[in-house]
């Protein structure tokens, strides 16, 4: 059986620093970041705000025809990063939408490839009225 153990501390500590270069490049519109964050393969899969990528090559399709422009984040509220093991991650961000009384969702499945390190195979961006549901 694969150790599926909890959140080892040095391999979150990997995933949010992988996160935050993400999230530096998508305000930054650094495509090749972005392009090295996800696996280059027709299984990838990414829903965001406007368009679906289903596979890579669709999304970076769609990363250099989004024009550059400030971030759609005004505040995070809620982050969680959960790893199992040395080779899964989770990582979900909930966040207040700039200038609209909506709350965004972000989320992200990562794997460690063993020849090619972090990347993430699932992504996924939606929003949602602003008041608490809960």
């Amino acid at each position: 059986m694969t150790d599926l153990t909890p959140n080892i501390p040095e391999v979150v500590a990997e995933v949010s620093a992988l996160f935050e270069r993400y999230e530096k490049a998508l305000a930054e519109k650094d495509v090749a970041v972005l392009d090295a964050t996800f696996w280059n393969s027709p299984h990838t899969i990414r829903y965001a705000l406007h368009e679906n990528g289903y596979g890579f090559s669709e999304i970076h399709a769609h990363r250099v025809a989004r024009p550059p422009g400030p971030s759609i984040k005004e505040k995070r509220i809620r982050l969680d990063i959960l790893t199992l093991g040395r080779d899964i991650a989770t990582v979900n961000l909930e966040f207040k939408v700039r200038g609209k009384d909506l709350i965004g969702r972000q989320s992200q499945s990562w794997v460690r490839f063993p020849d090619l390190g972090w990347k993430v195979i699932s992504a996924h961006v939606s929003t949602m009225d602003g008041a608490r549901l809960w």
